[in-house]
């Protein structure tokens, strides 16, 4: 199942008095807000609008967003922790075994055995880490299992069927 709409970052606060706010970007190239015209931005309480970028500029490890109509530090202060999104047929094109996280969230996850699978649970969340991510999948039976996102360990993602096949290292069990 694909998400409609892909994060590409959260406002973690303002810039300046004029309604800037400072954006952390969860997106491979923060330079893509530079070539951005509108984000959707997603209140804590799920609410969604469209705002039209008036500027955008990297800053340190952060991007710092102007948005038209918002010139005012009070106008933007309770952006602080909503999320941006954009809608999929903006995002980058992927290359092979590449995925958005917001797709893979929610998948089911399938255990390889020697006769066959069995369902191991569902992918909860996404750890980046600096040598490769992790998934967090929740266990069928509670608790949860941490796999790392390696050739070893992922043996294919179904994306349209929401599927994931894993094999678990010695230890991970």
């Amino acid at each position: 199942m694909r998400a409609a709409k892909l994060q590409i970052g959260v406002i973690t606060g303002t810039h300046g008095i004029r309604g800037l706010v400072k954006v952390l970007p969860v997106t491979d190239d923060p330079k893509r807000f530079t070539e951005l015209d509108t984000v959707y931005l997603r209140r804590k309480d799920g609410r969604e609008q469209i705002l039209k970028i008036s500027s955008a500029r990297l800053h340190k490890n952060n991007v710092l967003l102007g948005f038209e109509g918002y010139e005012d530090i009070n106008q933007v202060e309770d952006m602080k922790g909503c999320e941006l999104l954009i809608d999929r047929d903006k995002a980058a094109p992927l290359e092979n075994n590449e995925y958005y996280f917001a797709d893979l969230i929610g998948m089911r996850v399938e255990r390889v055995t020697d006769s066959g699978t069995e369902l191991l649970g569902e992918l909860a969340e996404i750890m980046e880490t600096g040598a490769n991510d992790v998934f967090v999948v929740k266990r069928v039976e509670g608790g949860e299992v941490l796999i790392p996102s390696i050739a070893d360990c992922i043996r294919e993602v179904d994306v349209d069927n929401g599927k994931m096949l894993v094999t678990l290292l010695p230890g991970m069990e």
